[in-house]
């Protein structure tokens, strides 16, 4: 397990491990946050789909990194990368109480030394800065805009 330190936090750990199932309840919670809804423009899935989808997509793809993100010992998120088509992409979630605690961005450089697939791209909703920063603080670079459905997606890689 991989882990890093952020100024402030009580024993300032930030760590990353294997995503067990009793972690799939936390991430749904997190993925029905109506912030963070608004802020990815992700449409939270209902309950068996979500996880259906982990259980088989993410969990039950050996293509698939995926990791938790413990922060001051508690289960803050997870990163995960994948194949679409021909590209990797790289997608990550974090509980709302610890957004704004540098935890996105440790936990952002311990999942790039683990995943070392490149190029590597991500896709945040144009209007989502943070991620958008975060991304760009970690060496990805803009390449153009995507659509979503009706929304515009900012496509980062990381070479």
């Amino acid at each position: 397990m991989r882990s890093g330190r952020i100024a402030g936090m009580s024993d300032g750990d930030v760590r990353l491990r294997d995503v067990v199932e009793a972690d799939l309840e936390v991430f749904l919670a997190q993925e029905h946050d109506p912030e963070a809804v608004r802020r990815s423009r992700f449409a939270p899935r209902p309950r068996e789909a979500f996880l259906r989808h982990w259980t088989t997509r993410i969990l039950g793809d050996p293509t698939v990194h995926v990791q938790a993100v413990i922060a001051d010992g508690a289960l803050a998120g997870n990163l995960v990368a994948w194949w679409e088509a021909d590209k990797r992409f790289i997608g990550y979630w974090l509980g709302r109480e610890f957004w704004g605690r540098g935890v996105g961005g440790v936990a952002l450089g311990l999942f790039l030394e683990q995943e070392k697939t490149r190029p590597l791209h991500a896709d945040p909703f144009h209007a989502n800065t943070a991620s958008v920063r975060l991304l760009e603080k970690h060496g990805f670079r803009r390449t153009g805009t995507i659509r979503h459905g009706e929304d515009e997606h900012i496509l980062l890689v990381l070479s």
